[in-house]
């Protein structure tokens, strides 16, 4: 299950975001610092309105999609790298997680405290990025002192202490880990480190429920920065994601539709995940249940199965496959069969989004 962390300032709206995109969720969202004492975490469901298409179209008993963890994590100060604030406790929770959404204040209100005294995302970005490019690089110093005994004599040790300096490099440089270039066995040795500037970063500009459909210039100044990092942009409103929650279903569309916007933050924040970790989705669908999985992008047909079980990766024989609008187009797998669309894909297949596939194995 992915797992993605919120983060930011204190105040900035991320519990109160995180209430709206889990429901059920109890995190505290007061107007004042340090309200999130623990990082709370909530599971959601990823809306996919392929899912109850598939359903339908199979009389499915059940549906089950793919799920997303969220946490929130209290808000990080300047100096949070040497303890201040909640400090270090609150950055080893975010070495958890396998992104970090960054939700950055974009909205004026004299209502809402700004732990700094005013706005400017730009600077409240900094602040943050700067406190995780800090702990990183105590973390990779001290871990290159431990090495040093093993590089006389270890080709691995050589391997990975070379990777570290060059992160070590880049981070002095006020630059993240994530944009150094690193080969698959020196990555492999530096995941159990679980950097905090490796993982990948989208931020969430929080704006007001005027700008969510524009943005505004503070919006603006978020792109540039993640543009030049590498990074994801999705723009959210809190406010309207709490308001979304208290009216039923069928009004939430005409609702965002008045806002000038054609889905809501959850929806927005998900794909913008799933695009930046480079994820796909692919179903399984037949009476007892539709389903939807979470896979890489370029992962194979046996790749795709052992995401299920195991055994239906050792195992692989072949996959009935076949694109959900095409299936949809043709209205059952029968029909789909007689106009010659489903296809028996082997090991070498690489899982397109949107594939509806059913494997055959060897037990």
């Amino acid at each position: 299950m992915l797992k993605a962390g919120i983060v930011g300032l204190p105040n900035v709206g991320k519990s109160t975001l995180f209430n709206a995109l889990v429901a059920n969720a109890q995190a505290e969202a007061a107007n004042y610092p340090f309200c999130t004492i623990e990082p709370n975490s909530g599971v959601v469901a990823v809306p996919d309105p392929r899912l109850d298409q598939l359903a339908t179209l199979s009389a499915s008993k059940e549906i089950v999609p793919t799920r997303v963890e969220f946490v929130d994590i209290a808000g990080l100060v300047k100096g949070a790298s040497q303890g201040e604030g909640l400090g270090n406790k609150f950055l080893a929770n975010i070495r958890e997680v396998d992104a970090i959404v960054h939700v950055v204040r974009c909205f004026d209100s004299e209502d809402v405290i700004h732990v700094a005294g005013s706005v400017d995302p730009a600077r409240d970005a900094e602040v943050i990025n700067l406190e995780l490019g800090l702990a990183d690089l105590a973390q990779v110093e001290k871990r290159r002192e431990r090495l040093k005994k093993q590089v006389r004599t270890s080709k691995e040790a050589q391997l990975e202490d070379a990777a570290l300096e060059r992160i070590q490099t880049a981070l002095e440089a006020g630059a993240a880990a994530r944009v150094v270039p690193l080969s698959q066995e020196e990555a492999s040795l530096m995941r159990p480190l679980g950097l905090l500037t490796a993982k990948p970063i989208i931020y969430a500009t929080n704006v007001s429920e005027d700008d969510l459909a524009s943005g505004n210039a503070y919006c603006d100044a978020v792109a540039a920065l993640a543009e030049k990092e590498g990074a994801g942009t999705v723009r959210i409103s809190a406010q309207v994601e709490a308001e979304l929650i208290e009216l039923p279903e069928e009004e939430r569309a005409e609702f965002l539709a008045g806002l000038g916007v054609a889905e809501g933050g959850l929806r927005s924040l998900i794909r913008a995940t799933y695009s930046l970790l480079g994820l796909r989705t692919y179903f399984t669908t037949g009476e007892k249940e539709t389903r939807a999985w979470t896979i890489r992008a370029g992962m194979t047909a046996p790749q795709a199965a052992g995401v299920i079980h195991t055994d239906f990766e050792r195992g692989f024989i072949r996959a009935q496959t076949i694109g959900c609008q095409q299936l949809l187009e043709a209205g059952s797998l029968a029909e789909a069969r007689n106009r010659g669309w489903l296809r028996a894909e082997g090991k070498d297949y690489v899982v397109e989004e949107g594939d509806v596939m059913e494997f055959l194995f060897n037990v």
